[in-house]
Formats: structure tokens, C-alpha cells, sequence
């Protein structure tokens, strides 16, 4: 029967003992309690509130690549709490870590508005003021390995190359993780493991800070050892001599760029509609052009036909003479060549006579035998006849 009991007794604390070893198994765990934020009072508001992010936190279902970011309350007991878990761990691994956190800070930091706890694994930090996007390198903690390198200088080299590349690559990483991890050899037998990771709600200049200010960190407190962890609030970096990291869960692919716009119903419709206007502007410019050039030809057709008349009526005008055919006909004898004066390049020149007995003498009103009305340059070809007549009545010199 006693027997019985002690078995009994045993089966029901075994597991608050595996579970105290559990969350004890983590001899590097580190916490930093803010003295200046303050504390709150036992079963105040803001720790109901705090118990709440608690609550959430370690009952997490959605993975989320291991960030979380929660608040409760309202002010001036609002809490808000940023968790962390490192870039190569899983679910199961990132749930547990974040509860063994919880469990160490609550027995570390009690009452504490403001702090920060590192693990492992995992990160946790919370106060009553905004933490999210928030670049904070303080405060901060250092671990080391107490054992000194072969050939400090060379792996000294070697694991500044690799922390610049990687802080490059996690400081380029998207919002869902910043985080890398790799080795590099330094010389033939010795291997440099090393991985950084920044909080994934910040910018990527800011990361790069903060990584590069947790690297200048090995001087003052690891230079030369075989492994060191470089903590902050918003970063932290780790390296050893052996390897200690894992193959990270892969990120979701990144959505498909958008497919090029395709030109809509409305946008061929004006496009053609510009097309039309185009064709038809063309066609009306030439169109004008062509009733412009109509018209310009068909003017100067009638300034010539006016000068040029072809009637057997017409009329020949002077300035003071104006003669008719007819009686231009009958004044010089029907063209015969006893009235005719000289030939020019247009035709023969005559005198005549008219009814009244007067004489045609000027030059005006000589007509040719084409028997129609000379033009300009004909008009200066009978001048210079009569000139050389002295007068249509002269005789033909």
C-alpha cells in the first residue's frame, strides 16, 4: 500500500520535474530587467495585460516564421511584446523555446515593465511603449567560449569576411525573416560557423547597423575565442568553431509579377478613334490644298482669258481707243498686205483707216492678223514696231 502511494507520488511530479529540467536545459539564457522603465504593481492592470500577451504567446498556432508581434491594454497600461525565434528553427522548436522565455523572466524580472530575455533559440522583449520597427541596440549581453583559436590573425580575417557577407544577405532579407548562416574555412584544419539574424520589422539600412555594431562587439568581449553570442534587442549574432545551426525552413515563394497590362475594349476604341481623326485630318489638309490650288489656278486662268479674249466680237481696248473687229477689219482693208506694216514674232502688224476718215496712228490700236487681242509681251512687240515705223499709219520701213 505504501508502495502504491510512493509510486503514485512520483508518477504526478515527474513532470513538473522533466518540465523544470526543460526549462532549465539552457545554461546560456540571458535577461535584462530596465530599472529606468519602471515597475508595476502585483495584479495591477498592466500585469493582466502582460498576462494576456503571455497567454497568446505561448499558445501560438500560426508559425510565422518565428516573429511575432502582440500588445494589450490601453494606456498608461498598455503592453506591447516582441518575439523573436531564430532563423533555423521550427514550430515545435520556436513554441518551446518562447515558453521556457516566459518562464525564466517571470521568475527573473518580476514586476518589471521593461525586458528582454535571449535564449537560444529565441527572443523576448516587452514595456508600455511602442517596440515595433523600433531600431534598439541596448541593452545588450555577451557570451563567449573561453578557449583561444589556432592562428588568431587568420581566423580573425576569415570571420570578419563571412559576418560581412552574411549581415549583407539578412539585412537584404523581406519581411517575413532576416536571417544567415554559413562557414568559411581558415586555413586546412580549422572551420568558422557563424549566423546573424536582425528583427524582421526592420529596414534594411537598420538592420545593417545593427548587425554591424553587434560585430564590432567581438573586440571588447570575444576577440580571438573559438565561439561568442553578441546580443541586442533588435540583432544578434553567433559563431563557433563547430557547427551548431541548421537548414532553415524555406520562405513562400514571392507572388508572381503582375502580367503586362493588356489594352482594354475602351482603349482600342480610341486608339482607332485617333486613327479616324488622323486619316480624316489628312484628308481634309489635302482636300483644302487641293481646292486652294484649284482655286489659285482658276483665278489666273481668268486673268488670262480676261487679257487673252478669243471672241470675233471682243473688243480691243486702249486707254483712249476702243475699236471692234469689225471695224478694225474694214479700216485696214481686210488685212491686205498694202496696209500691213512689219511681221513680228506674233504675227503681222497693219494701219487702216477708219470710216470718219481718221487715220489709226498710235501703236494702241494696231492689231495683228491672228485677229484676236494681243497679249502683254505682244503689246511691247508692237511698240517697238511702231517705233520703227514711227506710226501704224507710217510705211514699213
Amino acid at each position: 500500500m505504501g508502495s502504491s502511494r510512493l509510486l503514485l507520488h512520483f508518477c504526478l511530479i515527474l513532470p513538473l520535474l522533466v518540465a523544470k529540467l526543460s526549462l532549465g536545459a539552457d545554461p546560456y539564457f540571458q535577461a535584462s530587467c530596465v530599472d529606468t522603465a519602471g515597475n508595476y504593481t502585483a495584479n495591477s492592470t498592466y500585469q493582466a495585460n502582460l498576462n494576456t500577451i503571455f497567454s497568446h504567446l505561448t499558445s501560438q498556432t500560426d508559425f510565422n516564421y518565428g516573429f511575432y508581434n502582440l500588445s494589450a491594454g490601453q494606456n498608461p497600461n498598455h503592453v506591447n511584446a516582441v518575439a523573436l525565434c531564430r532563423g533555423d528553427t521550427n514550430q515545435d522548436d520556436c513554441n518551446t523555446c518562447l515558453n521556457e522565455t516566459v518562464f525564466e523572466l517571470r521568475q527573473r524580472c518580476p514586476l518589471y515593465k521593461e525586458v528582454v530575455g535571449w535564449s537560444e533559440f529565441c527572443m523576448l522583449r516587452y514595456a508600455n511603449r511602442d517596440l515595433f520597427g523600433e531600431l534598439e541596440t541596448s541593452p545588450g549581453s555577451c557570451l563567449l567560449n573561453t578557449q583561444d583559436v589556432t592562428d588568431a590573425d587568420r581566423f580573425n580575417q576569415a570571420l570578419d569576411i563571412l559576418l560581412t557577407s552574411l549581415s549583407r544577405l539578412a539585412a537584404a532579407g523581406g519581411p517575413l525573416r532576416k536571417y544567415a548562416a554559413d562557414s568559411s574555412t581558415v586555413g586546412v584544419f580549422q572551420t568558422v560557423y557563424a549566423m546573424v539574424q536582425c528583427s524582421p520589422d526592420l529596414y534594411e539600412q537598420e538592420c545593417g547597423d545593427c548587425l554591424s555594431g553587434a560585430k564590432d562587439g567581438i573586440r571588447d568581449c570575444c576577440l580571438g575565442k573559438r565561439g561568442c553570442r553578441i546580443l541586442r534587442p533588435s540583432c544578434f549574432l553567433r559563431y563557433e568553431s563547430d557547427p551548431f545551426y541548421q537548414t532553415p525552413l524555406p520562405l513562400p515563394p514571392p507572388p508572381p509579377s503582375p502580367p503586362p497590362p493588356q489594352p482594354s475594349t475602351g482603349g482600342n476604341g480610341n486608339q482607332a478613334s485617333l486613327i479616324i481623326i488622323n486619316v480624316v485630318a489628312s484628308v481634309v489638309g489635302i482636300l483644302v490644298l487641293l481646292v486652294t490650288s484649284i482655286c489659285i489656278f482658276q483665278r489666273t486662268r481668268n486673268t488670262r482669258q480676261h487679257l487673252l479674249a478669243t471672241d470675233d466680237d471682243e473688243v480691243i481696248r486702249n486707254n483712249s481707243l476702243q475699236l471692234d473687229f469689225a471695224t478694225v477689219e474694214a479700216a485696214t482693208n481686210n488685212f491686205s498686205d498694202a496696209n500691213k506694216l512689219g511681221q513680228g514674232g506674233f504675227g503681222a502688224v497693219y494701219k487702216g483707216v477708219l470710216p470718219d476718215g481718221q487715220e489709226i496712228s498710235e501703236w494702241q490700236g494696231c492689231l495683228y492678223g491672228t485677229k484676236r487681242m494681243a497679249t502683254p509681251a505682244e503689246l511691247w512687240e508692237l511698240m517697238d514696231i511702231w517705233h520703227q515705223n514711227m506710226s501704224c499709219t507710217g510705211d514699213s520701213q
